[in-house]
């Protein structure tokens, strides 16, 4: 962009200077390719995970000091110089909950408290109302190191593993993530373990009331009445818990053992996140586990392996990416590779065969995960996110690797395909929408329970999840999956804002949900003239910036303005420019400058760079920073912008 900010010109990129940036942009992608054939790119949250290890190496008295303090500098930098706290985003706003654990976490690896970044901190803590005003998580982590009483907790009794799927407080009507961290919570809930905390710290300092003299922990703000409703359950359980009979309490315990022990999952962990796997790990040492037993071992192994060291810095990643970042990424190389330009065919080819083999070796064929309670019919056939998550397998990364292996065309991807392709059918929900990882995993009111005042204690059907899901049935092209395919693009319709955009569940936020319905509604055919399509493609036209690229900030899931954002980014821009080409727009002028835009941010080695988050992991509550799409989606768009100048249609042949 020129240096005073102002549009680029509207002169077309040369084809010269085209090829040379995809040339470059695939050079530096093919070079990040790990020698098995896979991508893993970091994967970034805020400063409430870092934070959160640090505390749970304090709980466990197994500090590393040196790790610690490379985790504190990670903290330190990303502490907001306008606000003196900590965002859920880059530059974003204030966050009581994020910054009460960063603080702690400083405080236990020795910063003085009366430093001026600690004081700035502890002054926005207290301006917002205190330590008292935190989320339910972190009071229940201020509560394991005494710093808060247990009633600052919701009722959350263990005996709720007992429960039949029929039950409506089942963990089986809650989503994947929230059974993972749940079953091992309500464990540590009921033995009530109190950390080692070696060097004890505290931080009273940060409550505006005295913790023993808070009256009413469970406040709202409320979504409707039925929070009302529900904090009145809260009270009248909380003095029948202790009167539930010891021999049903040891049941229940034992239950989310049960639970648990089957999805421990090796060296990746309990559900391959680390809330989850956290949470195991001080339940092991609660229980009396020894550090040595194999299952409390790997469990902390499993923890460190979410561990980015670098030479001055350190965090800790709330999961890996691995499945996700090799589909995507194995999209941009063949893209790269394609057309009657394509780079270096005869090398991206071995490269992608290698890709698409470690692929299918991570395909689970053999566990029947959570999702089967809801069709135990069902033969699994899905990938997950990360490494190894077998009882979890999402569809979102099933779409997008099933696309590849088809695309990339390997007659020994068939089978895989087609496991895929019968495990996504038997994943729809009721509505014709997809969601992430369960079927009909939609009672809302569970959303209005004390303990989710995150509010994404569910999985329901998505614009974007399912989206994906009908671009890779309508590439496959089975005659007999017309159906399935029409009740999920009745559902898209029905899904469509006002403005013409649709929501982005999993990437920020409205860019990316109606990039990616334009994709399903190519692959399924639907006319570029349909109303539908005309509505989101003026949409995003209206969204670009003077500079020619499209940006959206994590505001957008919190109210503020959609489609907008302080500055253009390049996975934002190669979104909106590979949504507008899929609706038959490769010429129009908003593409081309958005083109001059990519290659104008492209470094002398090939590469983008983005500071601020592009993903969600929980709106309003948890975003996410996924240092792939900085590469792998401009390349993909600056691809296919090459490769439709010579299609005779301008049509997409596939579905991302």
């Amino acid at each position: 962009m020129p240096a005073d900010g102002s549009a680029l010109s509207d002169t077309p990129l040369s084809r010269d200077d085209l090829d040379r940036a995809v040339r470059n942009a695939h050079a530096t992608l093919a070079g990040a390719q790990q020698g098995d054939g896979h991508w893993v790119y970091e994967l970034e949250a805020d400063a409430t995970i870092p934070a959160e290890y640090i505390l749970l190496e304090h709980f466990l008295d197994r500090i590393d000091d040196a790790l610690e303090q490379k985790m504190a500098v990670y903290l330190r930098r990303i502490q907001s110089d306008v606000h003196g706290g900590w965002p859920l985003y880059h530059n974003g706003d204030f966050n009581i909950s994020a910054s009460v654990k960063a603080y702690f976490a400083l405080k236990a690896v020795g910063d003085d408290i009366n430093a001026p970044h600690m004081r700035r901190a502890r002054e926005a803590i207290l301006d917002h109302g205190g330590a008292e005003r935190t989320n339910v998580f972190t009071r229940f982590q201020l509560a394991l190191f005494g710093d808060v009483p247990w009633r600052a907790t919701p009722v959350m009794p263990v005996e709720l593993m007992l429960l039949p799927r029929s039950a409506f407080f089942s963990v089986w009507n809650m989503s994947y993530w929230s059974r993972t961290v749940i079953a091992p919570l309500l464990v540590l809930a009921a033995l009530r373990p109190v950390a080692i905390n070696p060097r004890q710290i505290h931080v009273r300092e940060l409550f505006v009331t005295p913790p023993e003299k808070v009256t009413d922990w469970i406040r709202g703000p409320y979504r409707s009445s039925w929070g009302y409703v529900f904090k009145g359950l809260d009270v009248a359980l909380r003095p029948l818990v202790p009167l539930i009979p010891s021999k049903t309490h040891q049941k229940a315990i034992k239950a989310a053992i049960d639970f648990i022990e089957p999805r421990l999952n090796g060296r990746d962990g309990l559900g391959a996140i680390y809330p989850a796997m956290a949470n195991v790990v001080m339940m092991y040492r609660a229980m009396g586990v020894a550090d040595t037993d194999p299952r409390a071992a790997t469990a902390w192994e499993a923890v460190q392996n979410l561990v980015v060291e670098k030479d001055d810095e350190a965090y800790c990643q709330p999961c890996v990416s691995p499945i996700w970042d090799t589909g995507l990424s194995g999209h941009a190389m063949i893209e790269a590779a394609s057309g009657p330009n394509g780079v270096a065919p005869a090398e991206t080819l071995e490269d992608m065969k290698k890709a698409c083999a470690w692929l299918r070796s991570k395909q689970i064929l053999d566990v029947k995960g959570d999702w089967a309670i809801n069709n135990p019919n069902l033969a699994p056939g899905g990938w997950a996110f990360q490494y190894g998550n077998d009882y979890y397998p999402d569809v979102d990364d099933t779409a997008v690797v099933g696309m590849l292996l088809h695309r990339e065309g390997d007659p020994a991807s068939a089978e895989a395909i087609e496991r895929a392709r019968q495990w996504i059918i038997g994943m729809q929900s009721t509505d014709g929408g997809w969601g992430a990882f369960d079927i009909d995993n939609n009672k809302d009111l569970l959303n209005h329970i004390p303990f989710a005042d995150h509010g994404a204690l569910l999985d329901p059907p998505t614009a974007d999840v399912t989206a994906r899901c009908i671009s890779f049935l309508a590439q496959l092209g089975n005659p007999e999956d017309a159906a399935v395919i029409q009740k999920g693009l009745d559902y898209l319709r029905k899904e469509q804002e006002a403005d013409g955009s649709w929501f982005g569940r999993w990437g920020t936020n409205y860019v990316y949900g109606t990039w990616s319905v334009l994709c399903a509604f190519n692959a399924a055919g639907i006319s570029h003239d349909d109303a539908a399509v005309v509505r989101a493609v003026e949409w995003l036209r209206a969204m670009q910036r003077p500079d020619g690229g499209w940006g959206e900030g994590c505001e957008s899931y919190e109210n503020g303005p959609r489609g907008t954002y302080g500055e253009s980014l390049p996975s934002q821009t190669a979104w909106a420019a590979l949504g507008l080409m899929a609706a038959g727009r490769r010429d129009d002028p908003a593409v081309s400058r958005a083109m001059s835009w990519l290659a104008d941010q492209q470094d002398e080695t090939g590469a983008w760079h983005e500071d601020p988050y592009n993903a969600v992991g929980f709106p309003k509550v948890f975003y996410l920073r996924y240092h792939g799409y900085k590469q792998f989606f401009p390349l993909m768009a600056m691809a296919r912008y090459r490769n439709l100048e010579s299609s005779n249609t301008r049509r997409v042949g596939f579905g991302f």
